[in-house]
């Protein structure tokens, strides 16, 4: 699984920690032991299910998030130097693991994705904080993961969640609002 999981995610790379990066990784492994969903469904299935038809697939999405929080957080640094600390390693792991917990949520019933009964009980980012807290992934990480969906509006989010968390809705609201 560790292959298919460093396949699905060459971005793991961009983490300078080596402890990160492989809290990162076990995370993803961990996912898979207990997800009806392969590393192959994740670059068929959609993104979401509040958008009818989806057209973008749960990676494709994914990958996007990673890129624009890694450039967000770079210009960021960038143009306002020391005025803002700025963890990229934290960025980055956190937008790998921001929606790990989907593939808790998420079931897949005659090619069709779909919430499984776990996930009406339980969104993404509660299963993805339990997932991370297991293989070990640091506390400014896990806050990423509650914090990136609406669930994070009731918590002060750290600058690397706000960071992710609107890289999320750049990539999710253009498909929500064509959807209408």
């Amino acid at each position: 699984m560790r292959d298919a999981v460093r396949r699905l995610w060459p971005e793991l790379e961009w983490i300078s920690d080596a402890s990160l990066r492989e809290a990162t990784t076990r995370c993803w492994e961990i996912a898979f032991e207990r997800s009806p969903l392969s590393p192959e469904d994740l670059e068929e299935i959609p993104f979401t299910l509040l958008v009818p038809d989806c057209p973008t697939s749960f990676m494709a999405h994914k990958r996007c998030v990673v890129h624009i929080a890694r450039r967000a957080a770079e210009a960021m640094r960038e143009q306002m130097g020391d005025a803002l600390s700025i963890d990229l390693d934290t960025v980055v792991a956190g937008a790998i693991l921001a929606d790990v917990g989907k593939l808790l949520e998420y079931e897949r019933i005659d090619g069709n994705a779909r919430q499984s009964r776990r996930g009406s009980l339980l969104r993404h980012p509660f299963t993805g904080v339990a997932l991370a807290m297991e293989a070990g992934v640091p506390d400014e990480v896990c806050h990423i993961i509650a914090a990136h969906a609406a669930e994070g509006d009731l918590v002060r989010r750290t600058t690397e969640a706000l960071i992710v968390h609107h890289a999320d809705f750049m990539a999710y609201l253009p498909f929500k609002n064509l959807a209408r």
